[in-house]
């Protein structure tokens, strides 16, 4: 590769389109309140967000997006931990559930979470929808509807299996599956010309992640688009039964406190695309009419129990692609009956995460940092949503108004994350391990399956006992026909309101049972194409 290749590559496509004239507005920086006119104001710039903007505005929409976050682009990704954390990720990576049980990892930037996932893209399982279409009457999602625009996103953002060889870390639960005889599979990953750094948390320096923040943003952008960053929506516009608009606050530049400055937008329609949580969150904060109290219920997260190994070679868990390789051969034996099922992946483990992850202190915290280089760290994503027994977490608000996930942690999910804990120990050993250490409050070493299975069976399984975490957070607006269970219908229109839809995650019905970022994706290309084309025709 030669110079100007490299120059290529990396180019910044934000400092081009700002050049070129792009309206995008730092609203920490205002010195006056303001009052916007569009067709279409879209809170949020994730996901849903992100797609919603590109479509919309593409059929010629005016339309105004709204983002809490900071805007960095490639050209600010430094590959530091502490800045990425404190700025990318909501409440500075430290959201929690309520009871601080669950550690919660959720994007806060333009371009949401697909700013630092780690690239994972899944369709929604064909059982998922079917689940979906049987249990919650969800229309138009069945797996040959949906096949299509899957395709359509695919294409958009380049997903594809992931052609390079896994990297230690991952070949690791590849390896001990095939020893054991477990199904697994290559992750499709949205990359185009990826490095291999394996720092995608904090930020695609290269712009080789096909996030939000380098395809549909600008090209909503190019179309006409109006973007306001550090502004916070406070809460939508009533007028009746209508809503028209979302009151704003701006933000510091720390994203913070509010300044003083007020941005009022009034638009024909509302898209509420902030994510689980925060999607709720803000219907909550405006109180909507809610007749049956379903916002805010059914929120999931796909609750991750994992377990830490050690090997005898050096794994560099921080190097390559964070996720290449999968397995499901936990995950459909039961699809709403039965114990939970489960999704086996890996975790790239970078020194600041890792630490905190550790829970240990002293000399043995040093050792353990010291072995980081030979570690390896195996998660499960338990399939929560589908069973009685599972029926997720409520969106709360603070007292200052922000929102919170109060998520119980029953002995249905702690049994799942015992048997996840289990199998995981079998593969890593199987692998190849010399020691294993479940994530739990026990920060003991054992060096054979037979020795950590007696532990775990002896260990107190219930909240902080057993270490869990999330980075997927779906549901809190569930969808479905009928209004009594769902909050909004399955084109994503508010049940109780007109002129507002959500076009995020937060419509769910369930967890998905794999990584949710094309799911969204294929969902709200859907959605938003019907409601362009309805928009257009007045």
């Amino acid at each position: 590769m030669n110079m100007n290749e490299l120059e290529i590559r990396v180019a910044d496509p934000w400092k081009q389109g700002l050049a070129a004239g792009w309206k995008v507005t730092n609203a920490s920086t205002l010195d006056q309140d303001l009052t916007v006119e569009c067709d279409v104001v879209i809170v949020g710039t994730g996901a849903g967000g992100g797609t919603t903007a590109e479509i919309l505005a593409q059929a010629g929409l005016s339309v105004v997006m709204v983002e809490e976050g900071i805007l960095k682009t490639s050209d600010q990704f430094n590959l530091d931990e502490r800045e990425a954390y404190r700025d990318l990720y909501q409440e500075g990576v430290a959201r929690a559930s309520k009871d601080g049980a669950i550690g919660i990892l959720q994007g806060r930037s333009v371009g949401g979470t697909t700013t630092v996932n780690w690239t994972s893209s899944f369709r929604t399982p064909d059982a998922t929808l079917r689940h979906w279409a049987e249990r919650f009457g969800v229309k138009g999602a069945s797996p040959a509807e949906m096949a299509p625009w899957f395709a359509k996103m695919e294409t958009r953002l380049n997903v594809h299996k992931w052609a390079m060889p896994p990297n230690v870390n991952n070949n690791i639960l590849k390896s001990g599956c095939e020893k054991l005889g477990y199904s697994w599979e290559i992750i499709p990953r949205n990359v185009n010309g990826c490095w291999n750094l394996g720092y995608c948390g904090m930020g695609c320096p290269t712009n080789a992640k096909q996030s939000m923040l380098v395809t549909t943003l600008p090209a909503a952008l190019t179309a006409g688009a109006q973007l306001f960053w550090r502004l916070r929506a406070e809460r939508v516009a009533l007028q009746g039964d209508r809503v028209t608009g979302v009151d704003c606050v701006a933000l510091d530049a720390h994203g913070q406190s509010p300044t003083g400055r007020r941005v009022s937008i009034r638009a024909r329609h509302t898209v509420m695309a902030g994510g689980g949580i925060n999607t709720p969150g803000l219907l909550l904060r405006s109180k909507v009419p809610d007749p049956h109290q379903r916002v805010g219920k059914r929120t999931f997260l796909h609750v991750v129990p994992g377990v830490f190994a050690q090997f005898g070679e050096d794994v560099n868990p921080f190097w390559g692609a964070p996720q290449s390789v999968y397995s499901d051969h936990f995950q459909w034996e039961h699809v709403a009956d039965g114990p939970i099922g489960f999704k086996l992946e890996v975790m790239p483990m970078h020194p600041g995460l890792s630490a905190a992850l550790m829970g240990t202190h002293g000399s043995q915290h040093l050792a353990d940092m010291q072995a980081l280089p030979r570690t390896n760290a195996m998660l499960a994503l338990l399939r929560d949503g589908f069973h009685d027994d599972s029926p997720g977490g409520s969106v709360e608000l603070r007292d200052d108004g922000a929102p919170v996930l109060d998520y119980p942690v029953n002995d249905y999910i702690l049994e799942g994350a015992r048997r996840a804990h289990r199998a995981i120990i079998d593969i890593q050993f199987a692998a190849g391990a010399q020691r294993v250490r479940p994530l739990t409050s026990d920060p003991r070493w054992f060096a054979s399956a037979a020795e950590a299975r007696a532990a775990l069976d002896a260990h107190p399984y219930a909240p902080h006992h057993v270490k869990l975490a999330s980075a997927h957070v779906m549901g809190g607006c569930c969808m479905g026909e009928d209004p009594r269970v769902a909050v909004c219908d399955s084109r994503g229109r508010y049940h109780h309101l007109r002129d507002l839809s959500v076009l995020d995650g937060s419509l769910f019905p369930t967890s998905i049972g794999a990584n949710p970022q094309l799911s969204i994706y294929g969902l709200v290309a859907r959605l938003a194409t019907g409601l362009a084309g309805e928009l257009k025709a007045g």
